[in-house]
């Protein structure tokens, strides 16, 4: 009978479990009314007078440990997923406050879909990029000053490494591995060496859109860019052109939009000439579509590009660039209408 016992403590010093479930079974096991425990109770009688005492108090002991083994696997299992140490159950019940779109992404996102209407498919590339992609393909002379480091990032390891400074290294991607027609809009951030102030900021982020095929006329871009402008201020945008110089288009223009505050009558936002500039663009220049091996004589392109942040000034006003990357919640909540 002692061995028994015996041969029983070792067993349930053992136990263990993978499961509520299985926990259950021991307990049904060992210590139910038809357990091995009780059914010892029955063989107790047999028992010589001068063991009895040594072996009821080895079997209150087995029943003892057997009602704490069990006892601990099922606390076990049911502490292990409601016990969280992080949890505070004196925390209010209120729903935590919603956050808003970065203005740069609302207005990011209004350009993109107003171009995509258009016929333009998003396209992307890497931040840090080659020199032969950001300014070489572009037809940028090697003395040109974007390429020094008063102007450019370069990764000091990798000397035709940079940060790029236009998303033009997109087009160049696009237009190396596929022919006409293209017509793309390339959305992101980009790097120049400049100091932080209310007016400029070493980072920002720019939409260029580039067209190819044949056919292709300043009056398309005209066009294009008039519907653009109306689509994001307003049907009664005017535009004008003004001749400007781009290493990779020719001919070149600035493009103005009417005052959307004074509506082109003249104020200090404009400085009271009802006009404002928002972008660059022009004819691709064929030495761009021949260093990107598409035939500049069959096929002819259009491309513009824009500052996100500056679009964003226009339609909400804000003065200072640097609040555009504090992440000031009294900032952003001011732009929870847009969403």
């Amino acid at each position: 009978m002692l061995e028994k016992i015996e041969a029983l403590l070792a067993e349930v010093a053992q136990l263990t479990a993978t499961s509520l479930d299985d926990v259950e079974k021991l307990r049904i096991k060992y210590i139910s009314k038809k357990g091995l425990i009780p059914s010892l109770m029955n063989d107790f009688r047999s028992v010589p007078a001068e063991l009895k005492k040594e072996t009821g108090i080895k079997i209150n002991e087995l029943k003892t440990k057997a009602l704490e083994k069990i006892n601990a696997l099922r606390d076990g299992f049911a502490t292990s997923d409601a016990d969280d140490s992080d949890f505070d159950i004196t925390r209010t019940g209120y729903p935590l406050p919603l956050g808003t779109r970065h203005p740069l992404n609302i207005v990011k996102s209004e350009i993109v879909d107003i171009f995509s209407r258009l016929g333009f498919c998003l396209a992307e590339g890497p931040e840090v990029e080659d020199d032969w992609h950001v300014f070489s393909a572009m037809n940028f002379a090697d003395d040109h000053p974007a390429r020094d480091m008063q102007d450019t990032f370069f990764v000091e390891s990798h000397p035709d490494i940079i940060l790029r400074t236009h998303t033009s290294s997109v087009q160049s991607r696009v237009m190396e591995r596929q022919q006409p027609p293209i017509r793309i809009i390339c959305p992101g951030r980009v790097y120049r060496n400049e100091a932080i102030s209310a007016r400029a900021h070493c980072f920002f982020h720019q939409v260029e859109g580039l067209y190819v095929d044949e056919q292709v006329s300043f009056t398309d871009l005209k066009q294009v860019l008039l519907l653009f402008a109306q689509e994001m201020f307003g049907e009664g945008t005017k535009i004008r052109l003004r001749p400007s110089y781009f290493p990779f288009t020719e001919p070149s223009a600035e493009m103005d939009i009417s005052c959307n505050i004074c509506g082109g009558k003249g104020c200090g936002f404009c400085k009271h000439t009802g006009w404002v500039e928002i972008l660059g663009c022009g004819m691709v220049h064929p030495r761009v579509l021949e260093l990107n091996g598409i035939d500049s004589k069959k096929y002819k392109g259009y491309a513009f590009g824009m500052g996100i942040e500056r679009i964003t000034n226009l339609k909400y006003q804000v003065k200072d660039l640097r609040m555009f990357s504090e992440n000031d919640v009294r900032f952003l909540r001011e732009f929870e209408a847009a969403n």
